[in-house]
């Protein structure tokens, strides 16, 4: 049996596409369905180790979550990870198989379609229902052409497509009835219905727009969720714009600042401290001033050798060096790290073009970036309080140490990363090293939080999360029409 399928599109990036996977995944489970979430085509810096071995995008790792499974390549069959505004990594099944420039891969988008097929089969042989995310906005114009991401895949599986938009930003009604009229008449016809998300106010004031896009475009309003305050969700790219705890008045909290480097990756790593409330993180952005805090944390990167660049030409080195003068700590995950080494060479131009440069030279130390990333979900303990810690490896570097330094963490395959002999520097190469509650509590420790750590449990906060969207489903979406849509009767899988 076929798995039934339902394809999830936005009228815009951002209008909640990844959010409504997620709330529906969590649903369906609750309905006793075997569901699994499909991405066809992904573009984002923050990914996920797979069960299988491979590199899928976060926001896909965390859908699988919330149907009950692990995160598999198949759930996300073609990753493009950015280097530059035109050039990206592309991932097939989890794997990375080339760089290309967005026209070479317009032109590979025919073979890429067989992949995103072959995994689109294999599961809707093993599941009940296969509910599928779009990208971006199936109404691009410039990129209908062998579309493999929006209404080229919901065409090429023959599936009913739910258009969601968000009315926080302002023009949903345009947005919606702009949308479908840009599609062609087939596409139109499989716009199902509409969903109006992140909604605040009275909805009696709402009502009669809902009846003139009704009447307008003869699609039915499947529903209009509401704007959920406090909802933590793992971004699927974009950088965080706001702090979701507040640190009580009364409370100590530690300052910590993060580099929102160009190509950042995985910044999802530091959404366990943006919720702690006992910590106050910020992102600090080009040409903004650089704050005193208590603790520095360079982050991962794509594009290593360009994001030093770009450090030092925003005025971080000099900010470091000073911040380490009066013994503030510092922090170097994945690409961060190998910033903290003398070197980091790129003989193939993996990240762009083929070259060295010179890193900050804290750790006697130097990278080479080698075709083939190491990726692996692991465990094991800091090394200088025996925390348990959790985390995943992706990166394609091979660190060589030219001293002895104490490792930051010790890991079931061995040791990771380094400590400085005067304990104020640690990096590693492992991300998610905050989502571990001991772990977080004692780094949180060792920079310089100088009460006892009151440390969240972040895969807790995230299933409520993931609970509190399904609860939506239930409550503001017309489920009689979702399960018409799945071929699927109430209370029966």
């Amino acid at each position: 049996m076929n798995a039934q399928t339902l394809m999830i599109q936005g009228a815009t990036s951002d209008a909640g596409k990844s959010m409504l996977v997620t709330a529906l995944c969590r649903w369906l489970v609750r309905q006793g369905v075997r569901v699994v979430p499909f991405k066809p085509q992904n573009m984002a810096l923050n990914s996920a180790v797979s069960v299988d071995g491979g590199e899928i995008g976060r926001a896909q790792a965390v859908q699988a979550l919330a149907a009950g499974l692990a995160p598999h390549t198949d759930m996300n069959p073609i990753l493009l990870k950015p280097n530059t505004d035109q050039c990206a990594q592309v991932i097939i099944h989890g794997h990375a198989i080339a760089e290309m420039d967005a026209c070479g891969f317009h032109d590979y988008k025919s073979i890429a379609l067989k992949a995103v097929l072959e995994s689109y089969t294999r599961l809707s042989g093993q599941y009940d229902a296969i509910i599928v995310e779009g990208a971006g906005s199936p109404a691009e114009i410039n990129l209908r052409a062998n579309d493999i991401a929006n209404m080229g895949f919901a065409e090429a599986v023959d599936c009913p497509v739910i258009l969601i938009a968000d009315i926080d930003r302002g023009g949903v009604f345009a947005h919606l009835a702009g949308t479908l009229a840009l599609l062609s008449e087939s596409e139109q016809a499989r716009i199902q219905g509409f969903v109006i998300n992140r909604f605040r106010g009275d909805m009696a004031l709402l009502q009669s727009g809902l009846d003139w896009l009704e009447q307008y475009t003869g699609k039915p309003v499947l529903g209009v969720l509401p704007y959920l305050q406090g909802l933590h969700l793992e971004a699927e790219d974009a950088l965080p714009h706001r702090t979701d705890f507040v640190a009580l008045a009364e409370q100590k909290h530690l300052r910590i600042i993060v580099p929102a480097l160009p190509r950042i990756s995985n910044h999802t790593d530091f959404d366990p401290l943006r919720l702690h409330p006992q910590v106050h993180l910020q992102f600090v952005g080009p040409g903004e001033p650089i704050p005193s805090a208590d603790l520095i944390i360079l982050p991962g990167s794509k594009s290593v050798r360009a994001d030093l660049d770009w450090l030092r030409q925003n005025g971080w080195e000099i900010a470091i060096h000073r911040h380490l003068r009066y013994s503030g700590k510092l922090i170097g995950i994945c690409g961060g790290f190998q910033m903290l080494g003398k070197s980091i060479h790129d003989p193939a131009g993996l990240e762009g073009d083929a070259g060295s440069a010179s890193g900050f030279a804290f750790f006697d130390m130097q990278t080479a970036l080698q075709p083939g990333k190491l990726l692996r979900n692991t465990q094991g303990t800091l090394a200088f309080d025996d925390s348990a810690v959790t985390g995943y490896e992706i990166h394609a570097g091979v660190t060589t140490y030219y001293a002895h330094y104490q490792p930051a963490i010790h890991l079931a395959q061995g040791d990771d990363g380094a400590m400085s002999e005067d304990g104020l520097i640690l990096g590693t190469y492992l991300h998610g090293i905050f989502e571990s509650p001991a772990a977080c509590s004692g780094l949180l420790a060792w920079a310089g939080l100088d009460e006892q750590a009151i440390t969240p449990d972040y895969h807790a906060i995230r299933d409520a999360a993931i609970d509190r969207l399904a609860d939506c489903v239930d409550q503001y979406l017309d489920t009689a029409q979702l399960y018409r849509l799945l071929n699927l009767k109430p209370g029966t899988p």
